[in-house]
């Protein structure tokens, strides 16, 4: 058997194993790739025609040509040099002689290496003349052709089956990449004001959210937040962020919750909501705290916002004593200023009113009748008004140096007149403690605080003494400034007695 005759049966061999793995396949058959014999025989049918038309077709003589042929062609084939030979010969087939391993002209008996194996000793294989390869394509078997071609099909189709699974996995791992952030826990950052919170020492911020996930679950939990806005932590998702209650300050500051609500969305980690989601909680008047508010702060501190329930408990007790304090202190203010007002306030027995806030301590008061009179501090001889009641038709004069100030009808049939110094004019005329027109002697500061008495502090003593009145006088501009402030502070308050 010569080495053409091996080489169609190993290519047979290999067809026949190529139609088994195509018949594995589900969805491809022999069928649907097999060509129609017509169309080879085509091909065939110039050589036919060329033959006498007196030879029959069955005649055996065309294969004994061929046979011819093909022992040329072999005997062809065995000629030294021939450029169109396309046999290869096989290792195996090579007589013992011709060796890997060879000596190497010019080089002596050198030691031979097996691994070494020159190129010339290696037959390369030859590309088919297309006379050869029209023969042997009229020389394969249509059954042959249709095995070939089911084999490359078959090769295409496990070459595309592999890239798309290569593509199916590489989308199957880009799925679970999103599918692993969605089910990530996202760090976000919203925005609180809370003055003098340290969370540290105190509680945090307990806030409320409620919303849904990227996975469409329903989430509502409290998480703690410091003083800074962190820690919170959340799948992506559409949330609702609220303050749930006050946190406690370390010295038991208790906040006013704000009632407004946040609407964010979570869609990567540490992710700023502040320009969102802020919240104010300011501080009350420590008095007005309830009991309830510390209540809830305290339970959300136990609950999450302190390191302890132990520590919770501390804030508490630090949250009702500063309420209880602030209560009390309160509570301690208003007594004063009821006993403060009993103080201020002063009647005869025609009318009654209240000496000015910013009178009171600074001055005393002498009655007689329906007379009243209000001197500083503890000297009655440096009145700063006096107050006389006066029946309607009858006339008023006041003491010798005083000036009208100012009167309050009473409604009853009486009208109290208000008269004294204008100490605006008198006083910035005193030079080392003395007036120029003694009409009595004030030392300096003395003198001082008469000016700010009379005109409520709206004006210093050099102010008035240099800008508003000076040596010279002005009595008019002096006057209307302690009439205008009596009018403010003093005749509002008078009323007929009850």
């Amino acid at each position: 058997m010569n080495d053409e005759t091996m080489g169609q049966e190993d290519a047979a061999q290999d067809a026949e194993a190529c139609a088994e793995a195509l018949e594995s396949l589900d969805r491809i058959s022999l069928d649907d790739v097999a060509f129609d014999d017509s169309s080879v025989d085509v091909q065939d049918e110039p050589e036919i025609e060329a033959q006498p038309d007196d030879q029959d077709t069955g005649d055996v003589e065309p294969a004994e040509d061929e046979a011819d042929h093909e022992d040329t062609e072999s005997e062809a084939d065995d000629q030294p040099g021939s450029d169109t030979s396309e046999e290869t010969i096989l290792l195996d087939n090579l007589p013992a002689e011709d060796s890997l391993t060879r000596e190497l002209p010019g080089l002596g008996s050198a030691p031979a290496v097996d691994e070494t194996i020159a190129m010339g000793d290696i037959p390369l294989p030859s590309v088919p003349s297309a006379r050869e390869a029209e023969v042997r394509h009229r020389k394969m078997s249509p059954k042959r052709r249709n095995l070939m071609v089911a084999g490359v099909v078959a090769v295409a189709l496990v070459a595309g089956g592999a890239g798309y699974a290569a593509w199916n996995g590489y989308r199957q791992e880009q799925a679970a990449v999103v599918a692993a952030n969605a089910r990530t826990m996202m760090s976000v950052q919203i925005g609180v004001h809370a003055a003098g919170l340290d969370c540290s020492t105190g509680s945090k911020i307990p806030v409320q959210v409620s919303g849904q996930d990227s996975d469409g679950s329903s989430v509502s939990e409290t998480l703690y937040v410091d003083e800074h806005g962190r820690g919170i932590k959340l799948l992506p998702g559409d949330y609702t962020f609220s303050i749930a209650a006050s946190p406690i300050a370390a010295d038991g500051t208790i906040y006013t919750v704000p009632t407004t609500k946040a609407q964010v969305t979570v869609k990567n980690d540490g992710q700023d909501l502040r320009a969102q989601a802020t919240f104010k909680l300011k501080v009350p008047s420590a008095d007005t705290v309830t009991d309830d508010q510390i209540d809830a702060a305290a339970k959300y501190a136990e609950e999450g916002g302190a390191s302890s329930a132990a520590a919770a408990k501390v804030l508490q007790q630090a949250a009702t004593a500063r309420r209880d304090a602030a209560v009390n202190a309160v509570s301690a203010q208003k007594a004063q200023a009821s006993r403060d007002a009993d103080a201020r306030h002063k009647a005869t027995d025609l009318y009654q009113l209240d000496i000015p806030v910013e009178w009171y301590g600074k001055v005393a008061t002498w009655q007689n009748g329906s007379t009243l009179c209000i001197y500083l501090g503890d000297d009655a001889n440096t009145p700063l008004v006096t107050l006389v009641a006066v029946r309607e038709g009858e006339s008023f004069t006041p003491d010798e140096g005083d000036t009208v100030l100012g009167a309050a009808n009473l409604g009853n049939g009486y009208t109290v007149y208000a008269s004294g110094p204008v100490y605006p004019y008198v006083v910035p005329q005193t030079i080392n403690g003395r007036t120029q027109n003694p009409v009595s002697t004030y030392p300096m500061d003395t003198a001082i605080e008469l000016v700010e008495l009379t005109t409520g502090n709206r004006y210093t003593y050099s102010q008035i003494k240099n800008v508003l009145v000076g040596k010279d006088g002005k009595a008019d501009t002096a006057t209307k400034l302690e009439t205008d402030y009596l009018a403010q502070i003093l005749l509002p308050s008078i009323k007929a007695q009850d």
